[in-house]
């Protein structure tokens, strides 16, 4: 259902500053691949790279210190947004829970909302009914719902033009991510990777809603990497698909991570190195074949997820031009490999607390130190919700250097054999808190150039914020800090510059956008969404 809120009021605004009506919303294929992003922050990521890099330096090092909160819009049904807002032409488009917004991204006012109600009946992650953005293709707007329908909505009116389901809910299944669109192709993937489903990644015509290709992450019986599944356990081995992922035009390739196997801590049901979860696979977007595979952490028994951003970057590496893909990965480490191949390069660990793994061998692989869940717990580190996660990292060309966030954290991990039962999490127990231990974020500089860490910036809190990074040719770091505050540091330096109090815990990532020439700033706080500006 949609509620038309003052489109044309809008469009005069706009035609009234010489914005022809017809251009205000045709998201080409050919707009998704300018890189870096300007005016326009288009997909989840701002560019299909994922470095989260503009190029906008209208607020700079010099005058961000005069950032002031321009606007804010309130939705009335999330109180922990973790959606990164999308702008095509001054128009801005948010998710919330089963809810998309179309905002006036000058004034924050809305021009359409169209809602859904939750979905019942369902667990885990989706239960909490988490939604992260949107996907744009000329004058369609993309998201998925909760219960993983793909929803195909008029960018003008918020009206419904189609609804897919893709997805079986009563499987334990859900959906949490944004839509990633690749030529006139929207990719989906799902959540309960700690619920028995079988992972997959599926790609729909954007025109007509037909299922094109879907690639399943757990291989059935008789292929490749299906030793681990003995029996059906394939029909529930995890490998969900619940971040979007990355895409080179020029490989015509899709990088897409995927989560844990199931049961979470029990290996002794899955044998081996349980392909493809914690992988990151490269797909052909045409067809969802499989060109490669890099696993980050094989037969994993901790839940660490490889679905954080595979960013893609072109750079000397190692004395000689090479296509790379790096990812702070929520094992610890961080790695980079060769785009064209999978091959491993190097990899760095980053989190101190870290003992799992003595290090990574020189073929990528981990050399672990034998600890794992048992009986009557183990303390494992990184814990339960890994060294870093799903928050966005960004990457700045001009620094040459790679911004994440990492948690300093421990867990007691418990190991007790579980049957699979439809409707129920399948983690095979859980974890604990280790007593007077406190978890802490640091903001994290990679030098890609020397592989060292360039400077760290710890965070005042209880590590409990979700909020990931931006990086500015204005030579900034944005980013939602561990009690509340957004904040923007010296990329070069790691030095802070400014900070806003939201009141808010934050659980999203920042994003950038121009109107006119001016620069804005925004992201989703608790249930707000902020967008700063320099002052006229």
């Amino acid at each position: 259902m949609a509620a038309w809120l003052g489109f044309a009021a809008f469009a005069a605004g706009q035609q009234a500053r010489r914005s022809p009506i017809s251009t205000l919303i045709d998201a080409r294929p050919a707009d998704l691949l300018v890189s870096p992003p300007s005016s326009n922050w288009p997909s989840y990521n701002g560019d299909y790279t994922g470095r989260r890099y503009s190029i906008l330096s209208q607020i700079n090092l010099n005058n961000v210190r005069q950032l002031r909160a321009e606007w804010v819009f309130h939705s009335p049904n999330s109180d922990s947004m973790e959606v990164t807002p999308v702008v095509i032409n001054g128009i801005m488009f948010v998710t919330s829970a089963n809810d998309a917004f179309a905002l006036d991204a000058r004034t924050g006012r809305a021009i359409w909302h169209h809602t859904r109600p939750v979905t019942e009946g369902l667990i885990d992650d989706a239960a909490a009914h988490h939604n992260r953005g949107v996907g744009v293709w000329h004058s369609r707007v993309f998201m998925e719902t909760d219960n993983a329908h793909l929803l195909c909505l008029d960018a003008r009116s918020g009206n419904l033009i189609w609804d897919m389901p893709y997805a079986d809910t009563h499987k334990n299944y859900g959906a949490t991510s944004a839509p990633l669109v690749v030529k006139n192709e929207v990719l989906v993937g799902t959540s309960g990777g700690d619920d028995g489903v079988r992972g997959f990644l599926a790609a729909f015509d954007a025109r007509t809603a037909k299922r094109l290709w879907r690639f399943w992450t757990i291989p059935g019986p008789g292929e490749f990497g299906s030793s681990s599944w003995p029996g059906k356990s394939y029909l529930r081995g995890g490998g969900s698909t619940w971040m979007p992922g990355t895409y080179d035009p020029e490989l015509n390739t899709v990088y897409w991570g995927t989560s844990n196997p199931s049961p979470d801590f029990d290996g002794r049901v899955r044998p081996g190195d349980d392909l493809y979860t914690d992988c990151l696979l490269a797909l052909n977007p045409d067809t969802g074949k499989l060109k490669w595979y890099f696993q980050f952490t094989p037969h994993d028994l901790f839940d660490y997820d490889a679905t954080e951003t595979p960013v893609l970057i072109d750079a000397f590496y190692r004395g000689r031009p090479r296509k790379l893909l790096v990812e702070a990965n929520r094992n610890g480490f961080l790695y980079v490999l060769d785009r064209t191949n999978g091959h491993f390069l190097s990899a760095a660990r980053f989190a101190e607390k870290l003992n799992w793994a003595k290090s990574i061998d020189a073929h990528g692989k981990p050399v672990l130190t034998g600890i794992e869940p048992d009986a009557k717990g183990s303390r494992i580190c990184p814990g339960f919700s890994g060294a870093t996660n799903w928050y966005a990292p960004s990457f700045n060309p001009s620094t040459h250097l790679f911004y994440f966030m990492d948690l300093e954290d421990c867990d007691i991990y418990y190991r007790k054999p579980q049957q699979f039962a439809e409707g129920q999490t399948y983690y095979a127990t859980g974890t604990h808190r280790v007593p007077g231990e406190r978890a802490q974020k640091v903001l994290m500089a990679y030098n890609l150039d020397t592989g060292r860490f360039e400077w760290k910036y710890p965070q005042i809190g209880q590590g409990q914020s979700w909020a990931g990074t931006l990086t500015t040719s204005g030579g900034l770091v944005f980013f939602g800090d561990d009690s509340g505050y957004f904040e923007a540091v010296n990329a070069k330096a790691g030095s802070p510059l400014w900070h806003f109090n939201t009141g808010q815990n934050l659980q999203a990532s920042p994003m950038s956008y121009a109107i006119e020439g001016r620069q804005y700033v925004a992201i989703a706080a608790g249930s707000d969404i902020f967008s700063f500006a320099l002052p006229y």
